[in-house]
């Protein structure tokens, strides 16, 4: 069944005359009547009366022309859905983000990017830096908020705006009294660290590593809150982004910039070398991109 012989049979139904169904769908009186008979045929019924000088639907073609209308206007709405979708005018993005990171990056931006794309919905969830991987690569979501590096065989990555990482001690330590430090300093210092599903993890322990030593680990922790407190009651010492620093607002933290070597925290979006990206999500990509490029 081919959807011109529905859209013709409706246009015929309606206009109640073969002349003037083909004078609104600009084709000749014949192909409407080839058309509606090969229609009629296929089904094995017979849609109009023909007898009367007044065209009318049969009780066939009744039954057909509420099915064809329906039929019609969903391809119409799938048009449209399509054509605006092509349009970023609808869509969805799925995506993940480190705690806090995106707390930290995103509410301005996507604010300014609501109101650009009203249509396009944005759905967030969190994860760690390896669970995220694996949900970009999977495919469960489309675009995740994270640090470089990543497997550049896997994803495409889009830096973001970067930032160091700072040494956070409690007041009473030796360092309070400085505002930086050589990292190599810091070899007999007791870490508590994040866990290894979090990035900062395998920043800081490969940054001390290549300082010439491994961190002495007193403690690891998931929560950003429980390390500032941790470091707050002399439990030791931490690497963390300057901008946590900021949030953890506790008095007793001092932080002391480390001089050598610096450490970046390199923010970027990944996405899937080889997945399909929709159109909402390649616009709201390449808005983030340009609000938040290094």
């Amino acid at each position: 069944m081919d959807i011109r012989q529905l859209h013709y049979f409706v246009e015929v139904a309606r206009q109640k005359s073969f002349t003037k169904a083909a004078q609104a769908l600009h084709v000749s009186q014949p192909s409407i009547s080839k058309m509606l008979k090969a229609l009629e045929e296929e089904l094995g019924v017979i849609l109009l009366d023909r007898t009367e000088r007044k065209m009318e639907l049969t009780d066939a073609g009744e039954l057909v022309y509420d099915h064809a209308t329906k039929v019609l206007q969903l391809m119409d709405s799938m048009s449209s859905s399509i054509a605006e979708m092509r349009n970023v005018q609808r869509g969805r993005v799925k995506m993940g983000m480190m705690p806090t990171v995106g707390s930290f990056l995103l509410p301005n931006a996507i604010a300014l990017f609501k109101k650009q794309y009203p249509g396009i919905e944005i759905e967030m969830k969190e994860y760690s830096a390896k669970p995220l991987e694996y949900q970009v690569e999977q495919g469960k979501i489309d675009v995740g908020l994270t640090v470089l590096p990543v497997d550049t065989s896997k994803f495409t990555a889009v830096p973001l705006v970067s930032e160091d990482l700072v040494a956070i001690v409690y007041q009473e330590h030796w360092l309070a009294s400085k505002d930086e430090v050589r990292l190599d300093a810091l070899k007999e210092e007791a870490f508590i660290l994040f866990t290894e599903e979090y990035a900062i993890h395998d920043v800081v322990k490969q940054a001390c590593m290549r300082s010439g030593f491994e961190p002495r680990v007193a403690y690891m922790s998931s929560l950003w809150d429980f390390v500032g407190e941790m470091v707050a009651t002399q439990q030791g010492i931490s690497l963390v982004p300057r901008s946590i620093v900021r949030r953890l607002n506790n008095s007793n933290l001092h932080t002391v910039n480390i001089s050598s070597p610096v450490i970046d925290w390199q923010y970027a979006l990944i996405y899937r070398k080889e997945g399909y990206l929709s159109h909402a999500v390649r616009a709201f990509i390449a808005f983030i991109d340009k609000q938040l490029s290094p």
